[in-house]
């Protein structure tokens, strides 16, 4: 099996290494010429072919050892000091210095076998450090969502003990104990979920359905809820049939209408649509809610990230994280489209 070649490697022999091979012929050239003089002044290799044999096994073991000598310095400098510093950078990563990098040791710009291992290895330190970063914000996060609701139900319960309460107030803190333990079992059931989705232990059982009849029925789950706040709904749904888990989709499609309600003020508008496009089934969620801003954007699929940092609006901020891991295992796509003030747009490219 032929190997293929790194495209990344670009540099040949250096001027360098020709110098040193030079050298090295010159110095052993040197030597035997030295050498044979030496005898040949004295006639000694004109009268014994026993005493000529001799010297030419020293001549070779000269060679020998000059040329071993010369290359173990050229390997100390070509393999061992890239090794040594490989070493003593991957020993600083097992002791958990995740800011660790190898600077490249040619000067010319070009890369050889060398400079790309510590590219790759500079790449990986990089990651590891952005997944060692998630790992504790995630603990942090998750400790901070369950603390909340739980000192909520603490703090409730022990006002419940009170003899002076009286009975709307009684119903009042029991109310916000119930409201704060659901809120803390959506939290557990999406994290499992999302612990499930990262290591596939959810498989996608697919099967073919009318996707606009699917989106119906979620659209229907949260009817209740957007006709609380006096929100207008509409659809535009072309039948349109895939084949994907139920299932899973489920999960999208619950999300994105539900932030929709969330984020969209009292007397507001929600836009389903669905439509075939080059092959792809998109559908599209829009609002004409409170928008999000550009920065926000580029982190609103991140797990427990909130847009809104004064938590004004309910959320633990895994609906997104479930929404782009679900899409990810499903060979789909999101985007979004949103502005301050103007609304947002989520579209999703599913294959027909």
């Amino acid at each position: 099996m032929k190997r293929k070649k790194d495209p990344r490697v670009n540099a040949g022999v250096s001027v360098k290494e020709y110098l040193l091979v030079l050298v090295i012929l010159a110095i052993l050239n040197g030597s035997n010429m030295i050498l044979n003089k030496y005898f040949i002044d004295r006639g000694m290799l004109e009268t014994n072919l026993s005493f000529v044999i001799n010297v030419f096994r020293v001549n070779l073991l000269i060679t020998a050892g000059i040329f071993v000598a010369i290359m173990a310095v050229f390997r100390q400098i070509a393999w061992s000091r890239p090794l040594r510093i490989f070493s003593e950078a991957t020993q600083k990563i097992a002791r958990g210095d995740f800011s660790v990098r190898i600077p490249p040791l040619r000067k010319d710009g070009k890369k050889d076998f060398v400079e790309v291992l510590f590219d790759d290895f500079n790449a990986m330190v990089k990651e590891l450090s952005s997944i060692e970063t998630m790992k504790n914000d995630f603990i942090a996060n998750v400790s901070h969502e369950i603390k909340t609701p739980l000192a909520v139900i603490q703090s409730y319960a022990t006002a419940l003990q009170k003899d002076t309460l009286r009975a709307e107030e009684r119903k009042e803190y029991v109310q916000t104990i119930v409201e704060a333990a659901q809120k803390l079992t959506a939290l557990v059931t999406n994290i499992l979920k999302l612990n499930k989705l990262e290591n596939q232990g959810i498989v996608p059982e697919a099967r073919a359905f009318d996707l606009s009849e699917h989106i119906r029925r979620c659209a229907v789950a949260v009817e209740e809820l957007w006709e609380q706040k006096g929100i207008g709904f509409e659809a535009d749904l072309d039948e349109i049939n895939v084949c994907y888990d139920e299932s899973l989709l489920e999960i999208v499609w619950n999300n994105l209408l539900s932030n929709a309600v969330k984020f969209t003020n009292p007397g507001g508008k929600i836009m389903v649509s669905l439509k075939a496009r080059d092959g792809f089934a998109v559908v599209s969620v829009s609002d004409t809610g409170i928008g999000i801003e550009k920065e926000t954007q580029k982190r609103i699929f991140d797990k427990f990230f909130q847009g809104d940092a004064s938590h004004a609006v309910e959320g633990n901020g895994l609906g997104l994280a479930l929404v782009k891991k679900t899409l990810e295992l499903l060979d789909g796509t999101i985007t979004v489209d949103s502005a301050p003030g103007h609304g947002s747009t989520f579209t999703v490219c599913l294959k027909i």
